[in-house]
């Protein structure tokens, strides 16, 4: 009970805090989204930064430094995702690996029956629910983060996966309130999952980013970069699963989003 009471006054303390001129230039610079938000929320996001930035350690791979525009480009994203919303500040998180772009990994990959073989693969980020660590491709970072629009986010994807550990599983769900939204949560979610398996198995073009369809873990983190960056056309195509996503995140991203206003009438597939 101490312990929480101590990291609850430290918090306090620590989103009170000015931010620093350079930090905030950095965002300003970085962030395309940042400007686009009222005044409230951009000061709750600095205050979430502070916490996250002091919380958090970075470790540069690679040959990649660990600068101030490499912490707080990643920090500003990732902390959009706490916004209106009780947060714990990603608990199960401890250490982000920053690489300078793509990089490569061994993995055995299943391809029959009792039949598996290990090759190479190329990747923006991971994470996983006991590793403590989440790995991004500074590369995308930064494109995610100048480009809110494009339906592609490294940062939202990976950290919408914490998100989904908080209930301490991983299973596309975080952690919910009530029974109730946990009810009306896996009757959407298993619908929409099952729409886009579909689509995907009969090549139809989708909205939603066809990793999704691999899994309902991947389904909510692909689920998440659409709210946020393509907010129009979610609303417009998937009109039950943005509400439920509204309803989790305590936000609209419509009201900030610098999607094209055409967005929804141009939406014509899955």
């Amino acid at each position: 009970m101490i312990f929480e009471f101590l990291k609850q006054r430290r918090r306090r303390r620590l989103r009170a805090r000015p931010v620093p001129k350079e930090w905030l230039r950095l965002i300003q610079r970085h962030v395309v989204f940042f400007p686009n938000l009222n005044g409230s929320d951009r000061a709750e996001l600095l205050g979430h930064i502070q916490v996250f930035l002091a919380e958090k350690r970075f470790e540069g791979c690679g040959g990649l430094a660990i600068t101030d525009e490499v912490r707080v480009t990643i920090a500003a994203q990732a902390c959009l995702l706490l916004l209106h919303r009780r947060t714990d500040y990603f608990p199960g998180l401890l250490t982000i690996l920053v690489y300078p772009s793509t990089y490569m990994v061994e993995e055995k990959r299943q391809i029959a029956e009792n039949v598996w073989e290990e090759g190479s693969t190329t990747r923006l980020g991971e994470t996983g629910r006991r590793m403590g660590s989440l790995v991004l491709a500074w590369g995308a970072v930064k494109h995610g983060a100048a480009d809110p629009s494009d339906g592609k986010n490294v940062v939202l994807h990976e950290f919408a996966h914490q998100l989904d550990y908080e209930n301490h599983a991983a299973d596309g769900v975080p952690e919910l309130e009530t029974r109730e939204q946990q009810l009306a949560w896996s009757e959407v979610m298993r619908s929409e999952f099952a729409s886009l398996r579909a689509a995907d198995e009969s090549g139809i073009p989708t909205l939603l980013d066809t990793y999704g369809a691999t899994d309902p873990v991947e389904f909510f983190a692909v689920s998440v970069e659409a709210f946020f960056e393509r907010p129009r056309a979610l609303r417009a195509r998937h009109p039950r699963l943005y509400a439920e996503l509204r309803k989790y995140f305590n936000q609209d991203p419509i009201e900030y989003s610098a999607e094209a206003l055409s967005a929804e009438s141009n939406v014509t597939s899955f």
